[in-house]
């Protein structure tokens, strides 16, 4: 991908998080990265779940190359900006984590995420100084790469079950963007008054928030609390999951074809396919 294509996809996400409120599904292969591509969507970002459910692994379980292999696939399959779902940085040292920083902004990513999780169910949460000092390392290995890469900083609290879910997110939120966080997250949060606060608290740093399921607000609503950025991890992936799971099981145990009705035509994903197929090899996006 030539330098000047990557700055430009780089310049073009920094300057959505700037005014508004932008939607940026998650695929988890390159098939789906060109129908969303497709869509309209002006960026994508990739989904550590996702991805590892096709790879028959749980969330968490991907290698580092596989998941660097699997970024750059999504980057060079669109002419979007792409967000990686970087987790926690494959590494707990600060030091550490920014080499792996520097690899993830070597695939060409305009953004990429660094998660303040354990993985351990003793203590979910790194001590808030060594999250803080992860991100401070982040920042500093894109810093030192020139790139402008967005580094957004994910608060975990609402997703391990911390006591104190929301408070605890705003304090580690506002000191991620003290540390140099360009984008702050807490994924799990889905109530307005929790939203608003966040966005309250950290502001004027954009905020993106996660929608994994019907919380009853659209795209609108989530705007006008002041929401910049709308994420959906791995929800779409698992709708397709949860299509081929009720069919594979009713074939499975009853021997049934009713979970057949209404899929979508071979012939239209194929025909999707084959025009944006021809269109790559034509030179075209």
């Amino acid at each position: 991908m030539p330098v000047s294509d990557v700055a430009a996809r780089r310049a073009a996400f920094r300057r959505l998080h700037e005014e508004g409120c932008f939607a940026i599904p998650n695929p988890w292969d390159p098939g789906s990265a060109r129908y969303l591509r497709h869509l309209g969507f002006p960026a994508l970002a990739t989904t550590s779940a996702g991805f590892a459910f096709s790879r028959a692994l749980p969330d968490g379980a991907a290698s580092l190359d596989s998941v660097l292999a699997h970024i750059a696939e999504i980057v060079s399959a669109v002419d979007l900006p792409v967000n990686a779902d970087f987790e926690a940085g494959f590494a707990e040292r600060p030091e550490a984590v920014a080499v792996n920083v520097r690899r993830c902004v070597d695939t060409g990513v305009a953004g990429l995420s660094i998660e303040d999780s354990t993985g351990d169910a003793r203590n979910p949460l790194y001590e808030l100084p060594l999250a803080i000092d992860r991100i401070r390392a982040s920042r500093a290995a894109i810093d030192g790469s020139g790139t402008g890469v967005l580094l957004t900083a994910r608060a975990e609290c609402f997703l391990v079950g911390h006591a104190e879910p929301l408070k605890e997110s705003v304090r580690r939120l506002q000191a991620f963007a003290e540390a140099g966080a360009d984008v702050l997250y807490a994924p799990g949060v889905y109530r307005a008054e929790d939203i608003k606060t966040i966005v309250t608290a950290v502001s004027p740093k954009p905020v993106n928030v996660l929608v994994s399921r019907n919380i009853g607000m659209t795209m609108a609503d989530l705007a006008a609390l002041g929401v910049r950025r709308v994420s959906v991890g791995s929800t779409l992936a698992r709708v397709a999951w949860s299509a081929f799971m009720k069919s594979a099981q009713a074939l499975a145990g009853e021997g049934s074809f009713a979970n057949f009705e209404g899929v979508t035509a071979f012939a239209e994903i194929n025909g999707f396919l084959r025009e944006d197929w021809k269109r790559r090899t034509d030179g075209a996006a």
